[in-house]
Parts: C-alpha cells; sequence; structure tokens
C-alpha cells in the first residue's frame, strides 16, 4: 500500500482485484490468534514436545527425559501450548499425562514435515494420505 492511503484502494494499481482481496480476508482477531499458534510452534523445544506427543501420550517428567528439558521447562512450555489448544491433559491419580489436543495438530507437524523433506516414514502410523 502507498504511504497514506491506508485503507483506500486508490493509488493501487489493480482496484478491483484489490477490493475483492479484502472481502475476502477474514476478522483480524483471526489473524493474531493464527500468528500467536505459529509462534508457539516457532520455539524449538516446543515443537519437540508436539511431537513427542504425535503418537503417545507422556506424563510431564517422561515429557521432559524425551525434549531433554527439565519438567519445570516443560511445564512452562505446556501451559503456552495448552493455551492455544495443542496439548490437552489427563489426570490418572497423581500423575498428568499430556497428549495433542486433536488430529488438527499432527497435521499441523506433519504439513511443516512434509514441507521440509522429511519422509512421510518418520512420522509413524499417520500420514498426509
Amino acid at each position: 500500500m502507498l504511504k497514506g492511503r491506508r485503507g483506500s484502494t486508490s493509488g493501487a494499481l489493480h482496484p478491483e482485484q484489490v477490493a475483492r482481496g479484502r472481502a475476502w480476508l477474514l476478522e483480524q482477531q483471526t489473524y493474531t490468534d493464527l500468528a500467536a499458534l505459529y509462534s508457539a510452534l516457532g520455539d524449538p523445544t516446543r515443537v519437540r514436545i508436539v511431537h513427542s506427543l504425535l503418537r503417545q501420550e507422556l506424563c510431564t517428567t517422561d515429557l521432559a527425559a524425551v525434549a531433554g528439558v527439565s519438567e519445570s521447562a516443560v511445564s512452562q512450555h505446556l501451559r503456552v501450548l495448552r493455551g492455544l489448544r495443542l496439548v490437552k491433559t489427563r489426570r490418572a491419580g497423581k500423575l498428568v499425562f499430556h497428549g495433542l489436543d486433536d488430529e488438527h495438530v499432527a497435521q499441523l507437524l506433519e504439513v511443516g514435515l512434509t514441507h521440509l523433506g522429511h519422509d512421510a516414514a518418520l512420522l509413524g502410523d499417520r500420514s498426509l494420505s
């Protein structure tokens, strides 16, 4: 957009296409939420945690051992992941188990790994097809 013309299609090379493109946009909050989702997955430890939960639930202690970080760090990362509904928890007695919130979370990870060129066989039993 040209400086000083925010919200205006005047000065646009193709005003009809600009208007159509704007009509297709969603509410601003949707983009804010989407950015927060991808921001959470922008942290290597959080992605490692999500990947660790791709095929099984894990308690906090075991998840810390798998991810190679402290239980305190895992708890902090899990708080972010739960807040964005990427991870859910289940209590079994004194233990708390963590797993992916739903199949969409696995699909996010699988699409990213596929985009990076990782063979679908690395994903285990799940596949995009």
